[in-house]
Formats: structure tokens, C-alpha cells, sequence
């Protein structure tokens, strides 16, 4: 199978999703603070009103999946998005994808593990505000692994609602997720995510622990 590969690659190998899509600064997390302020508007999100989608490729193609379960709440302070205290918890469970193969494969321990590790879980720390793209920096907890990311995101803020939208790709590999597939179909380490936050006023009630 090994003396395949590079004929794979020659002849059938796939366009990378993440080759136009900027990647998040991954680095060892941070003990900034990460409360939200006492004083905060809290808005709250959900599946209901959001997603939290990601694509996943190989040398032969791509899968789009995202999550069925999560929940979020973002504060605002002076009509910006705070910096810290912003949170989304993501049930792995929920996890789905474009196959119902690809979906148990990656709840499984070659994956996320979802058994051993039941949620994911992003808080802010910072959020250097521009004209266009903001940086949202925060502490990620994936597959039992915390990594301090950053990445850009266009923060839209009103009464009604605060929006949230990014784009970006994470190395797999940051987080000790490792499956490295078919000798001659290998996964690639780039997974992009996509988010899209509609959060309306309100509390979220997290999952107990």
C-alpha cells in the first residue's frame, strides 16, 4: 500500500480546504484571566440559532461536519464584545458529517475520543477589536489537550443580537489527535472550522461540570 502513495498523490490528490483560509495561532495556553466582567450583557447561543461547522480532508477528497449540541454566551461591556469570560461548550457526542461511517469513526479514539472526552470547550482571554477583522484570543480544550489560540473574526455587536463570524484552521496534531488514515489515502492535519454566531440576549445554562 506504502508504493502507492505517491501515485495517489500524483494522479488523485485533492485541492487542501484550508490552502485559502487563514491559520489560528496555537501556542501553550495562558492564565490570563478569563471571568467575564461583573457588569456584563450577557448573550446566549445555541444550534437553534448558530453553527459550528468544520471541513476535514484527505489526499482523495474533503467532509464537511459540524456539531449538533453546544452552548455559548458572550458579554458585552459598554456596547463591545468583552474580552474575557466569553465561552462555548460543544458536546462531542453530537458530533456529524456528510457519511454516517466518517461521523462514528470520529467520535471513536482514533478521533476525538468522545467517550473519554465528552466536550470541547473555548473561553476568551482577549479580543484586539479593527475596522474589520477583530483577534479573539482564548484557551481551547479539545480531546483532553488546552491550547491557547487566536484566530480573526468579523464581531458585529447591537442591541438585538451580537454576531460572530470566522474562518480558520487548526493542526490536528496541536491537540494530539494523530489518526493518520489509509497509507494511500492520508489525512491531512489541517481541519478548518467555521463559526457562526447569532447570539440573542439572554443566559446560557451550561452543561453541569
Amino acid at each position: 500500500m506504502l508504493a502507492l502513495a505517491p501515485l495517489v498523490v500524483l494522479l488523485g490528490c485533492s485541492k487542501n480546504p484550508a490552502e485559502n483560509v487563514p491559520a489560528a495561532d496555537v501556542r501553550t495556553a495562558t492564565n490570563a484571566a478569563t471571568l467575564a466582567p461583573v457588569a456584563a450583557k450577557t448573550y446566549a447561543f445555541g444550534p437553534a440559532n448558530s453553527k459550528v461547522e468544520f471541513t476535514g480532508s484527505k489526499v482523495t477528497g474533503k467532509h464537511d461536519g459540524g456539531f449538533n449540541k453546544f452552548t455559548g454566551e458572550l458579554n458585552i461591556v459598554d456596547g463591545k464584545l468583552a474580552g474575557a469570560g466569553n465561552k462555548v461548550v460543544i458536546d462531542m457526542s453530537s458530533t456529524f458529517t456528510d457519511t454516517d461511517r466518517l461521523t462514528g469513526h470520529l467520535k471513536s479514539a482514533d478521533f476525538f475520543d468522545a467517550a473519554k472526552f465528552p466536550t470541547a470547550t473555548f473561553v476568551t482571554t482577549a479580543i484586539e477589536p479593527s475596522a474589520t477583522n477583530s483577534i479573539v484570543t482564548g484557551n481551547l480544550t479539545l480531546h483532553g489537550v488546552t491550547k491557547q489560540i487566536s484566530f480573526p473574526a468579523k464581531i458585529e455587536v447591537s442591541d438585538a443580537a451580537v454576531k460572530v463570524n470566522a474562518e480558520f484552521f487548526l493542526n490536528r496534531i496541536d491537540f494530539d489527535i494523530k489518526y493518520p488514515g489509509k497509507a494511500e489515502d492520508l489525512i491531512r492535519q489541517e481541519v478548518v472550522l467555521r463559526l457562526k454566531v447569532d447570539a440573542k440576549p439572554g443566559k446560557a445554562e451550561f452543561p453541569a461540570g
